[in-house]
């Protein structure tokens, strides 16, 4: 995998609040850590690292530049995304040197396609590997072609770019290949998923009504709300 360059700025304040002003001005907070250095706060540009990992996935390598000089390789280790607005919240950053032995998770894809009648489980998603810093594959691939139920890949089934090697369990499953229901079998389970619609709507009517006899006392709510965010930004 080719490395990024991607320019960066130290980061002098901390907490939410300064978190949130470097989110706001486009940028994304991040931290740098390893080699027994001291942990470095960065803040990053939000669309250069979020174009960055849409193209090299989740291992991408970064050559940052940081403005007081500092020039560094580094992967990311932890991404923290906000689930509604689907941005970055927070990044952390592992250094590491051209040639260096790093151990990550990298996804796993499945070719092919499996034998008439088959349904797929993927049991793991992504696999612990270690490989070169600089050579981090972005996915490695397990082929289901003309699998019939039963068949189970296994971590050791999945082929491995020369210089890859596996850190999980072989014996860890990928995937499964299990037979498709019939149409007597999906019959026969409809009145229970029937039964478990019906449970959930009364559920969302119940607390309707809960919530509309509530109504009354929202001002009171609403007020003790307000008084709570004055607090806040006091």
């Amino acid at each position: 995998m080719s490395e990024v360059k991607i320019s960066a700025e130290p980061r002098t304040e901390f907490g939410k609040g300064g978190a949130r002003r470097t989110r706001r001005a486009g940028k994304v907070p991040a931290v740098l850590y390893g080699h027994g250095e001291k942990p470095k706060h960065i803040a990053l540009p939000a669309r250069e690292f979020a174009a960055a990992i849409r193209k090299g996935g989740a291992n991408q390598l970064f050559a940052i530049e940081v403005s007081d000089g500092t020039q560094v390789l580094a992967l990311p280790k932890a991404i923290q995304r906000d689930p509604i607005k689907d941005t970055f919240e927070h990044i952390d950053l592992l250094l590491v040197r051209r040639g260096e032995k790093v151990t990550v998770e990298v996804p796993v894809e499945l070719t092919g396609a499996a034998a008439k009648d088959t349904l797929i489980v993927h049991d793991h998603d992504t696999l612990s590997v270690t490989a070169d810093a600089t050579k981090v594959p972005d996915h490695l691939e397990a082929s289901i072609e003309g699998a019939e139920a039963g068949v189970q890949i296994t971590a050791g089934d999945v082929a491995l770019p020369a210089g890859v090697e596996l850190a999980a369990d072989p014996e860890l499953p990928v995937a499964t290949v299990t037979a498709a229901p019939t149409a007597e079998q999906l019959e026969a389970t409809l009145p229970e998923v029937e039964e478990a619609v019906e449970e959930i709507e009364a559920g969302v009517g119940e607390e309707t009504v809960s919530s509309e006899g509530a109504e009354a006392g929202a001002p009171a709510a609403a007020g003790g709300e307000e008084s709570a965010e004055a607090k806040t930004e006091a």
